[in-house]
């Protein structure tokens, strides 16, 4: 009886322990000296919703910004904004993220040749118009996930690490690069499919990055938040579990530097916790059935909007 006395006294202690952790870590633990890391941080996707956020956060810790986001009148828009708010300085550079060839590349490598960067906020993302099939997909819906979430994230990555000869954080030797995934990519996601696996690759390439660049003074940082109230989410109501997206980056910031995978949201950590400790047959069918509703209300608009154009013509 004794030792079965004490193990469960352990397990206790050890839960208690742990909830002790979790509030010191969302609630008390302080945020780094983001300057740290260098003069410069580049924000993508930085005219809306997390992205604006995150230049307003950074800027208000007198970090210079550099905006990156594909319309040019939203760009000088929030640049505006920002040395209004702050006074720090801004600089902008207009990219279209579904297209990052080798001429975006280019321009993109050309503006921060000269600039001391010591943080990227890889965030621009992009889902679906709503929850779907994979076959439902369009062509050019299927590209752009990948663009846009895969590929234009690893090439803005190398970008700002530079090499270790040359202009980049590796020739400085420090550094900090932030890769926003999806709680979406932490569980099976039935009509997510692809966007669901093309956060999941944000995930494995950002841990397998932080763990080799460790010993290079570079912090690398995945962030997963679950829904926001943004565009993407199409929710506009805040909540405690849909935080504004304001209040989700001023707690997102100050994770900055520390776990390497981390759900910055309290509410959003203990869902997921709460979903990844069901059966997986049970949280499959309870995402599914989430996502079923939210199909059929899509479906349902589509055709009302089509409908409407119709009448119009």
């Amino acid at each position: 009886m004794e030792p079965l006395l004490s193990l469960l006294c352990l397990a206790v202690a050890a839960k208690g322990s742990h909830c002790l952790w979790l509030a010191y870590k969302f609630f008390f633990r302080p945020g780094k000296d983001l300057r740290q890391y260098g003069e410069w941080a580049i924000v993508t996707g930085a005219t809306d919703g997390i992205g604006k956020a995150y230049a307003f956060e950074l800027a208000q810790q007198k970090l210079k910004v550099l905006l990156i986001a594909r319309n040019e009148e939203k760009l000088s828009e929030t640049a505006k904004e920002l040395t209004a708010a702050h006074g720090v300085e801004v600089d902008q550079l207009k990219v279209d993220f579904s297209n990052f060839d080798q001429a975006a590349r280019d321009a993109v490598k050309a503006k921060i040749k000269d600039l001391d960067v010591g943080l990227l906020i890889n965030n621009v993302g992009l889902s679906y118009t709503f929850t779907k099939y994979f076959h439902e997909l369009k062509d050019s819906e299927v590209a752009d996930i990948m663009e846009v979430n895969m590929t234009s994230m690893t090439w803005m990555t190398r970008l700002v690490l530079g090499e270790e000869g040359g202009p980049g954080m590796l020739a400085r030797k420090r550094g900090a690069i932030v890769n926003t995934s999806s709680g979406a990519a932490r569980t099976t996601s039935p009509l997510l499919a692809e966007y669901s696996g093309a956060k999941a690759y944000v995930e494995m390439f950002s841990m397998g990055l932080g763990a080799e660049l460790a010993s290079k003074g570079i912090h690398v940082q995945v962030q997963t938040p679950l829904y926001v109230t943004t565009k993407m989410a199409k929710i506009r109501t805040a909540s405690v579990t849909v935080p504004s997206p304001k209040d989700y980056v001023s707690c997102a910031a100050r994770q900055i530097g520390y776990e390497a995978l981390i759900s910055p949201w309290w509410a959003h950590s203990l869902q997921l916790w709460a979903l990844n400790s069901l059966p997986e047959v049970v949280a499959v069918k309870l995402l599914n059935m989430q996502h079923q509703g939210i199909r059929k209300r899509g479906l349902k608009k589509e055709k009302e909007k089509a409908e409407e154009n119709k009448k119009g013509q």
